[in-house]
């Protein structure tokens, strides 16, 4: 071959893009007609948003050479085979929405600060409060578990209310109580002891009480304080019931000492008629005489064994 122009070769059997230069052009050269590429190519060229996935590929237009291909829709226009998510029907809205309740800017309403700030400090308090009451309820478990082999009761089970001071006084204090042999005696009054059953020591009691002017006397130290006492008398009588004089602080206390006959002895055997009598005079805190004797009028046919004394007024 000799250098020249060879005439009119297609510029495409020497250069396939040979079309794409001036030379070509003005020597006729155009484009392949299977399409962009190398001859023969499978390939085609779309424009972009032409391809429809999912579809049958529809015939396109082919531009005129050195030309580009005309695609829909103009500069900055949609295209008919792309749309932003937006734009489809279900999309995410573009536009932002307002959040309710208002912001923290002017006009809106910001968080509540002071709500949030009083529950947390709820819970706070709700936590340690059971804290507490679970180390409670374990130091409770271990007392409980120490004293299971114990049998004596606990304080709480055998603790009683306390009287008051004055009226445990009251209770707790011991009245004298004296035998006969310690009484002063008066007029024809004699101690003996050839009757049994006296109570006190030796078994000594006082006599020959039936005769006026006959009496004893007993002088009691102690007393706590002012009111109302019982004194009781211990006597044996065998006869009628009999009635001597009681007199308190140099005063004669009620109409007489009743000394009944009690035990209904009327054998004369002064050993079956022991018994006793009561009375409910005042006395005074700290030291009163007391004196039982025999007066006109009075039936004095007894034998006297002990005298004692109990706060208020009782009948044993």
């Amino acid at each position: 071959m000799t250098p020249g122009n060879n005439g009119a070769s297609t510029p495409e059997d020497d250069d396939p893009f040979g079309y794409l230069y001036a030379d070509g052009q003005a020597n006729g050269a155009q484009p392949p007609s299977g399409g962009y590429g190398y001859p023969n190519s499978v390939n085609r060229v779309r424009a972009v948003g032409t391809r429809q996935y999912g579809q049958q590929p529809q015939n396109t237009q082919t531009a005129p050479y050195g030309q580009v291909p005309q695609q829909q829709g103009g500069y900055n226009q949609p295209n008919a085979h792309y749309a932003a998510p937006e734009t489809l029907p279900g999309g995410a809205p573009t536009t932002q929405q307002q959040m309710p309740g208002g912001g923290g800017g002017r006009g809106g309403r910001g968080p509540n600060t002071k709500g949030l700030l009083i529950g947390a400090i709820a819970v706070v308090a709700a936590v340690v409060i059971g804290i507490g009451v679970a180390m409670l309820g374990g130091e409770k478990d271990k007392t409980d578990s120490g004293n299971t082999a114990g049998t004596a009761p606990t304080q709480s089970q055998n603790s009683k209310p306390s009287p008051s001071p004055s009226k445990a006084g009251e209770s707790k204090v011991d009245l004298p109580t004296i035998d006969a042999k310690a009484l002063r005696l008066g007029g024809g009054a004699a101690l003996a002891q050839d009757v049994k059953g006296a109570q006190s020591d030796g078994g000594i009691y006082v006599g020959n009480l039936n005769q006026v002017g006959s009496s004893v006397t007993w002088t009691v130290n102690g007393i706590p304080k002012d009111g109302a006492y019982t004194v009781f008398a211990r006597y044996s009588t065998v006869d009628e019931d009999q009635e001597m004089t009681l007199t308190v602080n140099g005063k004669p206390f009620g109409d007489k000492l009743n000394l009944g006959n009690f035990t209904h002895t009327s054998d004369g055997d002064f050993a079956k008629g022991w018994t006793k009598t009561y009375a409910w005079p005042t006395l005074n805190k700290g030291t009163n005489t007391i004196t039982v004797s025999c007066q006109d009028g009075d039936k004095c046919n007894v034998l006297l064994d002990q005298l004692w004394l109990k706060a208020g007024r009782v009948k044993d």
